[in-house]
C-alpha cells in the first residue's frame, strides 16, 4: 500500500470494498494520479503536454491489449472484466490537458464546469461499473458528486494552488464581488475575495444535492463507497462554508473521520 493512497480521503471507501472491486479501484486511482502528477509537474509546460500525448498513446495501447507501463498492465483486465468506457479515460486526459495548457486563472463558470467534468466526472463515470451501479441515474449521481468533490478540493486548495498560478474561482463570481482578477495571490487578498469564494461553496452543496437526489433510483448498496467520499467531504465543505476564504492552513479530512464516513455509508446503504 502506498503512502499516497494511505492519505487520500478515498482510502477507506476503498479499502473496505470486496477484494477484486477494491484492486479494480486502486488500479484506476493510481493511473489517475500518475496523470494528475504530469499536470502537477515541474516540467516545463512542453515536456508536460509530451507526456500526456504519451498518456494518450498508451490508454490506445491499452484499449488494444497491448500496454506497455505496469499501471496500465494492471488496468487492461479491470478493463475487460468492467467494461470501463474508453471515452471517459480520453476525458480524462483532456481536463488535464487544460491545466498543462493555462493555467487556469479565474475561468469563466462555463469552462469550470467542463474541467469538474473531465478530470471528476470522469472518475465517477468510471468507478460505477466496478462499483456494480451504472444506470442513467447513478450516472447522473457520479457527474454531480464528481463536480462537488472537485470544488471541494479547488476551495481548501486556494492557497497551493495560488501559489502555482492557478485560481479556479469562475471571473463571474469575482466580477460580482468587485475584483477584478489578476495575479492569483495578489487576487485572494481583496478584501471581497470571501464573497467570491462563497458563491462557490454554494455551488458545491449544490452539486452535493443534486447528487443525492438522484439516490431514490440508484443502487445505494453498491454506491456506498461513493457515499463515504460524500459524506467525509460534505464535512470538509461544511468547514470551509463557515470560514473566511481563502483559510490560513490547509484542511484535511483525519484518517479516522474518513474511516467513520465510511462506516456511516455501509451502514446507510444498507438501511
Amino acid at each position: 500500500m502506498s503512502k499516497t493512497r494511505t492519505r487520500s480521503t478515498f482510502y477507506w471507501a476503498m479499502a473496505l470494498m470486496p477484494r477484486e472491486r477494491r484492486h479494480a479501484m486502486f488500479a484506476l486511482y493510481d493511473l489517475a494520479r500518475a496523470l494528475d502528477d504530469v499536470a502537477d509537474g515541474d516540467g516545463t509546460r512542453e515536456t508536460r503536454r509530451t507526456a500526456l500525448a504519451e498518456w494518450r498513446r498508451e490508454i490506445d495501447r491499452l484499449y488494444a491489449g497491448t500496454p506497455t507501463h505496469e499501471l496500465t498492465q494492471a488496468l487492461l483486465p479491470i478493463v475487460r472484466r468492467f467494461d470501463l468506457p474508453r471515452a471517459e479515460f480520453e476525458e480524462l486526459t483532456r481536463g488535464m490537458e487544460m491545466d498543462v495548457d493555462g493555467p487556469l486563472v479565474a475561468p469563466p463558470r462555463a469552462v469550470l464546469d467542463l474541467y469538474c467534468r473531465r478530470v471528476a466526472g470522469t472518475i465517477g463515470r468510471l468507478s460505477l461499473p466496478i462499483f456494480g451501479a451504472d444506470n442513467g441515474a447513478e450516472r447522473e449521481f457520479a457527474i454531480y458528486l464528481g463536480r462537488a468533490l472537485q470544488l471541494v478540493n479547488i476551495l481548501r486548495d486556494l492557497h497551493a494552488d495560488a501559489a502555482t498560478g492557478r485560481l479556479y474561482v469562475p471571473l463571474e463570481y469575482l466580477q460580482a464581488a468587485g475584483i477584478e482578477p489578476g495575479e492569483p495571490m495578489a487576487t485572494l487578498s481583496a478584501p471581497t475575495f470571501n464573497q467570491a469564494a462563497q458563491t462557490l461553496v454554494a455551488d458545491a452543496q449544490e452539486a452535493f444535492t443534486a447528487a443525492h437526489a438522484r439516490l431514490p433510483e440508484c443502487n445505494r448498496r453498491a454506491l456506498w463507497p461513493a457515499l463515504a467520499m460524500s459524506a467525509a467531504y460534505r464535512d470538509l465543505l461544511d468547514r470551509l462554508a463557515q470560514a473566511t476564504l481563502p483559510m490560513p492552513t490547509r484542511q484535511h479530512v483525519s484518517r479516522g473521520a474518513a474511516l467513520c464516513a465510511a462506516l456511516r455509508a455501509a451502514l446507510f446503504a444498507r438501511a
